[in-house]
């Protein structure tokens, strides 16, 4: 028999191994992230006290596909949406701390005498706090529901996007090792196009993809269709010229829009549990001691640069993004610590050999520092605002309270002129790079093909009318969607100056869809250029007319927004934008820990004490919305909340508890199946089982009759005993005991 790949023998020792530290650091209230890695170091090549992977290659191959994994599921619990509700202010926190902590490391490393790209990527490992920890954290200090915690989360959606775009500037310094301005900013526009489009086609196609095969799905067939999904993005992604991990963000980022998010999240869950323990553990295995005992300084310094610097980075972040003192304390003191981008980027860095190896182990071990003093300094937030507060002058405070609150109003803005100039130019850009991809498809494909098929010069007619009309809905919006009467109207503006940029930018937008079709009839087809002119103005002008175009954008257009807010709307109803700012509307499941399981809706305090209103109950197939005060509460239920996110995360606790144990294993085990033979003298001979008494008097319950050599399973209540019957049932031990006794008697 041959004998198996060595991959099967280091996936046990791997797993084994991560297992029990895990189960450790549970034990230790520490997070598992840790466990892995401290796995990873027990069987890695530099601890020979323990076995070691034998195959490190097929390791790394493992590892690599757990990122994958990893960057799929943060992308299935990001939003857009989320993205712009946290809008400003999260942005204005991140980039703050972003910029202040990578000027930071930096210099720290051009202190030690390291090599300028050895500080970009350390400067970029510190700007990036770890989701997954200060969500733990959160959890094991009962934080959850604290009003900051908001504002934190907020931050780590629009963080998570940055550290994406990190590894794509990086991955475009890394090509090159050298800085390039040119290069660096044709990448950024690269992969904005990208962006876009891979948002906008995945979100025009696959919830309707998703929708149209919807009653042939089981969870087998999501979970196969959602992870190819994730890897045919990664494959497109890596010959686009970036990273997988930004193709499994973008393609988990759309999925989250579709109404099967959160069935996909639950499936891929234990997946991405898998290759990721192996992603951590492979990170572990690159920990080497006698490295960290050299760098013992870098690593010490580097960790007191996170514990203070970026604590203190974070929190004047959350001053200028217009929170109040004491919640930009107790949110800036929660992004003390580096984690899982840390270790991506240091991958990235590694695969294209610009970084040295001795950066991996000290940025692994300084993210294991800093996690283990994640809770403390949380924990010291409280304690040194109330020390501090005292010293601040009051003319200070006053400042940054009215700072604070002018923030505040600024968010709750409706459409002015600044806004109107900033959509337009934001939807040309849309228009432009969806012209662009769909012109790029027909000259690379369907161009050539119908060069190729139709000879002379109606070949190239051709080519260029199909991509004219595979462009043209976009060429319309992009030239005529709304009018400028209809603008003056909305913006009701009057003044004269702002009147006039109206105009030039529908002149703008006509001139430059004008520019297209007469690049795009210039490519297929090789006449006079006034003539191409003359083409292009009069096809403009047609569409211009054109209701037909019109109508099919317009469902274009409203297909697309179906899609993006099927989700949403599958809440019993959309809150206005202009109530966003302090409603939503969230789902809950009841726990069956819940100590509202089986009571009334009236009994319940969330609205009289928590101003937090319930307007639906989904229970299996059936919704209930609006229900009755005498409704009970059942395990499972799906709960529609509405009201502001502070009393929400409130009420959360009360319903969707979290059990701390996996299995719960009965402490008393008194029932048993016992059995008791009927004879001629028996009380029970000739009695019905319903006469017997055996329920309410003993509380057994009869389970089957034996009569010679036939079984009555189930016997019914009207089942008379005999004599020489067996009957089996099933009750405590005290019961069977009488039971037998009053037989024998």
């Amino acid at each position: 028999m041959e004998g198996i790949p060595a991959l099967f023998s280091d996936l046990a020792l791997i797993l084994i191994t991560a297992g029990i530290t895990t189960v450790i650091f549970k034990w230790l209230k520490q997070p598992l992230v840790l466990g892995y890695i401290v796995a990873g170091f027990l069987i890695g090549p530099y601890f020979t006290y323990f076995p070691v992977v034998s195959d490190p290659h097929s390791v790394e191959t493992w590892s690599e596909i757990g990122m994958v994994f990893l960057l799929f599921a943060i992308g299935l619990e990001f939003s857009f949406k989320k993205l712009k509700k946290v809008g400003g202010p999260g942005a204005i926190m991140v980039l703050t701390e972003l910029v202040i902590m990578f000027s930071i490391g930096f210099l720290v490393g051009k202190m030690f005498g390291w090599q300028k790209m050895n500080c970009i990527f350390l400067g970029c490992m510190l700007s990036i706090s770890s989701t997954s920890i200060i969500v733990k954290a959160f959890d094991d200090l009962k934080l959850k529901n604290e009003k900051f915690t908001a504002h934190v989360i907020g931050a780590l959606v629009v963080e998570d996007l940055v550290a994406v775009v990190l590894m794509v500037i990086l991955s475009t310094l890394s090509v090159g090792n050298t800085f390039d301005g040119v290069e660096l900013l044709f990448s950024m526009l690269k992969l904005m196009f990208f962006l876009i489009i891979w948002f906008i086609f995945g979100i025009y196609l696959i919830p309707s993809f998703l929708r149209m095969i919807r009653k042939f799905m089981t969870e087998e067939t999501l979970v196969i269709i959602a992870v190819g999904l994730c890897f045919a993005m990664v494959m497109l992604a890596n010959y686009a010229g970036f990273s997988s991990a930004l193709g499994a963000f973008v393609m988990g980022s759309i999925l989250a829009e579709t109404l099967e998010a959160d069935i996909i999240h639950k499936l891929v869950k234990p997946i991405q549990n898998l290759f990721g323990a192996i992603f951590f553990v492979s990170v572990g295995m690159l920990v080497n001691p006698q490295i960290l005992v050299q760098y013992t300084w870098p690593v010490i310094i580097i960790s007191l640069t996170v514990m203070i610097v970026k604590t203190l980075s974070a929190t004047f972040g959350m001053l200028i993004s217009g929170r109040d003192i004491h919640t930009s304390f107790k949110a800036g003191f929660c992004f003390c610590q580096i984690g899982e981008f840390s270790f991506i980027i240091a991958s990235l860095g590694l695969s294209f050999k610009v970084i040295d190896e001795y950066l991996y182990p000290i940025i692994v071990t300084v993210s294991i520092v800093t996690t283990f003093f994640t809770p403390y300094i949380m924990r010291l937030a409280n304690p040194l605002f109330n020390w501090l507060d005292p010293k601040i002058p009051e003319k200070w405070k006053q400042t940054m309270t009215n700072y604070a609150e002018g923030f505040k109003a600024s968010e709750n803005k409706t459409l002015t002129f600044k806004t109107f100039v900033i959509n337009q130019f934001k939807n040309m850009i849309i228009y432009g790079c969806i012209i662009m991809a769909l012109a790029l498809i027909s000259y690379s494909a369907i161009g050539p093909f119908v060069v190729k098929n139709i000879n002379g010069i109606w070949g190239n007619v051709t080519a260029a009318a199909i991509t004219l009309i595979l462009v043209a809905p976009f060429i319309w919006a992009m030239a005529f969607k709304y009018n400028i009467s209809l603008t003056n109207k909305r913006l009701i503006t009057k003044n004269v100056f702002e009147s006039h940029v109206i105009a030039i930018i529908f002149i703008l937008r006509y001139l430059i869809a004008t520019v297209i079709i007469i690049l795009i009839i210039s490519h297929f087809i090789k006449i006079n250029i006034f003539a191409i002119i003359g083409i292009a103005v009069a096809g403009s002008i047609i569409l211009a007319f054109s209701n037909g175009i019109m109508k099919f954008y317009d469902h274009l257009e409203k297909s697309f927004m179906e899609n993006l807010n099927r989700r949403q709307k599958q809440a019993s109803f959309v809150i206005p934008e202009v109530l966003q700012q302090n409603f939503h509307l969230e789902k809950v499941t009841v726990s069956p820990l819940s100590r509202i399981v089986g009571k009334q809706l009236k009994e319940t305090v969330f609205r009289r004490e928590f101003k937090v209103s319930v307007v639906c109950i989904e229970r299996g197939k059936d919704t209930f919305d609006l229900p009755d005060k005498d409704m009970t509460f059942y395990p499972y239920d799906i709960v529609t909340l509405v009201g502001s996110d502070e009393n929400i995360n409130k009420v959360k606790p009360i319903i969707d508890i979290e059990d701390n144990e996996l299995i719960h294993e009965r402490k008393e085990h008194n029932m048993n199946l016992n059995m008791v033979k009927i004879t001629e003298n028996s009380p029970l001979c000739h009695v019905s089982l319903l006469n017997s008494m055996f329920k309410d008097k003993y509380n057994a319950m009869v389970i089957a009759i034996q009569r010679g050599e036939t079984f009555i399973l189930s016997p019914s209540a009207s089942t008379v005993f005999s004599n020489n019957d067996i009957v089996w049932f099933v009750s405590s031990h005290d019961s069977a005991t009488l039971i037998k006794q009053k037989e024998e008697v």
